[in-house]
């Protein structure tokens, strides 16, 4: 399928919304799981989200990005569905930070 630039970017631009509403739609599903399962959270999003905006000369601190990720500011995300961390989860999360290490 070919497509032309400005059809890919519209397309693009729907699956990031959709992935966004997705990850908004289950916070139950903790950062942490997302950065050991597949090296990335809404944090990284953000990140980019506010990457991409600088690239365009636009000023967006990444308070306001995470906001736009999360869809309330991050302060209240963290209050309402944070969980702690466990244990095993934290264990894993070093190990897969240490892999990460090793690669660069």
């Amino acid at each position: 399928m070919a497509t032309d630039q400005k059809t890919q970017t519209e397309l693009e631009a729907a699956a990031f919304r959709r992935l966004v509403q997705h990850l908004r739609d289950h916070p139950e599903v903790q950062n942490i799981v997302l950065m050991q399962t597949a090296d990335f959270c809404r944090n990284c999003l953000a990140k980019w989200y506010r990457a991409a905006a600088e690239e365009r000369g636009l000023a967006i601190d990444y308070e306001q990005a995470r906001e736009r990720i999360y869809g309330m500011p991050y302060a209240d995300w963290k209050h309402k569905f944070q969980t702690e961390a466990t244990a095993d989860q934290l264990a894993a999360f070093a190990r897969h930070q240490a892999a990460e290490a090793k690669k660069a």
